[in-house]
């Protein structure tokens, strides 16, 4: 394991590792928490990659690439690298090109949920050409939940951050909403309004649904949401969600595109289209 935050220390505690584990973490802290749950400790990342038949990189989102260009050329060929962090799609292809230059394996592993309290229950997605064989060892591991996406790098991490566009954004929008309600001394309000018009629905259907209303409303709909940024900001907050939330209401009802398509996959490609001044 190369990284020993939370989520390696919590795969050390819970996994198999029938043929031991080591670990490398630029913090010396770590070390004291690597030794207690029995995992060699690595005194640079070529010791703890010495021998590694599958290695777990789990560092922080700006080393990642740094990391797997650093491990490319120091795994064992028949190894392989799964790059487990949360960077986006590009920065995992740039990272396997290091990988396939010195001949090694390389795998894009895209962790779906919180690790605690899920623990090796943690949804994990793979892709790569390496992936089907990665879920393997990961599964021999102790890993109960993983899935191949594809064959391509990139993918699997695709899944991951466009699904936090939406919901690390809602959390987002959560907290400047709840704010603004507590501000105003209207949170109970607020939240049984949106409780009572809640209307559950799958995710294709929301989705086509908000595009219909953004295409045929976006400009008055931005004009309402303009009036809300204001709002936000007599009351001492940043609107930076809700300004944002104007330019984009604006940016699709400015299309033109009235009627909308028929269908998610029709606006979709209409959006694209006319955004790029295609017709």
């Amino acid at each position: 394991m190369i990284g020993f935050g939370e989520a390696a220390s919590t795969f050390a505690r819970c996994g198999n590792w029938s043929d031991g584990a080591a670990a490398f973490d630029i913090a010396p802290d770590r070390r004291a928490a690597m030794e207690e749950l029995g995992v060699a400790v690595g005194d640079s990342v070529e010791q703890a990659l010495d021998g590694a038949s599958l290695v777990l990189s789990l560092v922080t989102a700006d080393q990642a690439l740094p990391v797997a260009r650093h491990c490319a050329g120091l795994i064992a060929k028949d190894a392989l690298f799964c790059d487990m962090n949360s960077v986006a799609p590009g920065t995992k292809r740039e990272a396997a090109q290091a990988f396939e230059a010195a001949g090694a394996r390389y795998v894009d592993v895209a962790i779906m949920a919180p690790v605690s309290p899920a623990h090796l229950t943690v949804p994990l997605n793979l892709s790569g050409p390496h992936a089907a064989e990665a879920e393997e060892s990961l599964r021999a591991a102790g890993f109960a939940r993983t899935s191949v996406v594809g064959d391509d790098i990139g993918r699997a991490s695709a899944i991951k951050l466009v699904r936090s566009v939406m919901v690390k954004g809602l959390e987002a929008l959560t907290a400047e909403m709840m704010l603004a309600a507590h501000a105003e001394g209207v949170a109970d309000a607020v939240l049984a309004s949106l409780d009572a018009s809640e209307k559950p629905s799958p995710w294709a259907i929301r989705a086509d649904y908000n595009l219909d209303r953004m295409l045929v409303h976006g400009r008055r709909r931005a004009a309402e949401m303009a009036e809300a940024a204001q709002m936000l900001r007599d009351l001492g907050i940043d609107p930076l969600m809700t300004q944002n939330t104007v330019a984009r209401q604006q940016a699709l009802g400015g299309l033109g595109l009235t009627p909308p398509p028929e269908g998610l996959e029709a606006k979709l490609v209409a959006i694209t289209k006319t955004s790029k001044g295609e017709h």
